[in-house]
């Protein structure tokens, strides 16, 4: 496994760091937000453990960037702020795991691991079930001959969706990966986007592809006659 550290701190940095490779995982680590920037934008990691204050650039600010970029590597962030709204803004901002300071290097080696878990299977250019096909490049969406415009959650959505084929999708399960709420907000948010997929991915097409699993969740079926 590929870990980027992004911390100023050289202390917690080489904690960090020697827990990591004892376990067998190759660590770089950075010590400033922009450089941590450039690295994790063109560079390929499996998990970010990045720190929220920084220099030249913060952790929420790198994170936003990230992001906006759709580099979606897995993050855990650090830091001495143990307040309950300090880990929400965090989550929020898209990191997968928060972990106050300080820590004991077995939990974050285990939060680590279980973060580079979630993501293991490898992330093509392009997912398909019928005749719906998703470019994760160019962002464009196919049924067909016909392309089907998505707004940004929307497209999420259905490609967390496809990457889950043949499963039963919870609403938790959705909350958390891609609203990054680890938490249920108890709105209809959910059922909202869930409606306005299905009005342009099913509605004018004859083979409907969201399926309602009562009381589970969703599900698109792994193939189609």
């Amino acid at each position: 496994m590929k870990v980027l550290i992004i911390e100023d701190d050289s202390v917690v940095a080489a904690h960090v760091a020697q827990g990591l490779r004892a376990a067998d995982h190759y660590c770089e680590v950075i010590a400033n937000g922009k450089e941590g920037l450039d690295k994790a934008t063109n560079e390929r990691f499996d998990v970010i453990v990045l720190d929220i204050m920084l220099p030249q650039l913060d952790g929420i600010s790198v994170l936003n960037v990230l992001r906006q970029k759709n580099i979606l590597t897995p993050v855990l962030l650090l830091s001495a702020k143990a307040q309950v709204e300090d880990k929400v803004n965090g989550l929020r901002s898209g990191a997968n795991d928060y972990l106050t300071k300080p820590f004991a290097i077995e939990e974050l080696v285990a939060r680590v691991e279980g973060l580079a878990g979630r993501a293991t299977s490898p992330r093509s250019t392009s997912l398909s079930v019928g005749d719906l096909t998703l470019d994760l490049l160019n962002r464009r969406v196919m049924r067909g001959e016909t392309e089907i415009g998505l707004q940004a959650k929307e497209f999420q959505l259905l490609e967390y969706l496809l990457r889950h084929r043949g499963e039963v999708v919870t609403r938790s399960m959705l909350l958390e990966n891609v609203w990054n709420y680890h938490f249920d907000p108890q709105t209809n948010l959910i059922d909202v986007h869930i409606s306005r997929l299905r009005q342009k991915v099913d509605k004018t097409f004859n083979i409907p592809l969201i399926e309602t699993v009562r009381g589970a969740g969703y599900r698109i079926a792994d193939s189609f006659s």
